[in-house]
């Protein structure tokens, strides 16, 4: 057990050293200028770097917090493609959003508000289960449009369809289409987008991704 700081905290000094050589620079300060822009440096502080401020106490940084906070401007969001704003019932504030089990949530080697994200997306999986009926949900650790995505690379690789076309509805978000067009791209899948009001395209395919509420095509309005 000796080691095992060694091996955790990070290069010692004479590893740090010999990375400083590899690189071309005598410190971690002459890094620092190389990298930084001029414009972010304070060339007033002693290494040229900017001092940090003085350290406060909890509540006076929870302050400045706000501070910076209320220097926003919240205005009602009109963009929609899956930006609304929305009404938050008070039972599901209480007991999810202030809920300190979504964001203590502790595992032995990784306690973080991640195992809280991962248990809230596991209920949520289970409850879109419960109501569609459907064997499998997926919902994904980074967003939407990343879900879909994922969505579709499981009906490639499950799928029998030697078919290498994916139909996706023309009134998907545009930023979930992007994501699909980009991991399909590498993966050799044909992405063809297709008004599904009007019945599928001809040909075969290995899979149709589909998406409720939707915008109107040419509108970035939600269409029920």
């Amino acid at each position: 057990m000796s080691n095992f700081p060694a091996r955790h905290i990070g290069p010692d000094t004479d590893e740090l050293a010999q990375i400083l050589r590899v690189i071309g620079v005598d410190s971690l300060d002459d890094l620092a200028r190389a990298a930084v822009p001029s414009a972010i440096l304070d060339p007033e502080a002693d290494n040229g770097l900017g001092a940090l401020p003085a350290p406060i106490d909890e509540h006076e940084a929870l302050a400045e917090l706000r501070a910076l906070a209320d220097r926003n401007t919240v205005d009602r969001t009109m963009i929609g493609l899956g930006y609304y704003d929305t009404l938050t019932p008070p039972v599901l504030l209480r007991n999810i959003i202030e809920n300190p089990a979504w964001y203590t949530a502790y595992t032995p080697y990784q306690p973080e508000i991640s195992q809280g994200r991962l248990e809230a997306l596991l209920n949520f999986q289970t409850m879109v289960s419960d109501l569609t009926g459907m064997e499998i949900a997926n919902s994904s650790m980074l967003d939407e449009a990343t879900a879909a995505a994922e969505a579709m690379t499981l009906l490639r690789r499950a799928g029998k369809s030697k078919s290498p076309r994916l139909v996706v509805d023309r009134d998907v978000f545009p930023q979930t289409l992007a994501v699909i067009e980009t991991r399909a791209e590498p993966l050799g899948i044909e992405v063809l987008v297709h008004d599904v009001t009007t019945g599928l395209p001809e040909g075969e395919f290995f899979g149709v991704i589909l998406q409720t509420p939707a915008r109107r095509a040419g509108s970035p309005t939600c269409r029920p």
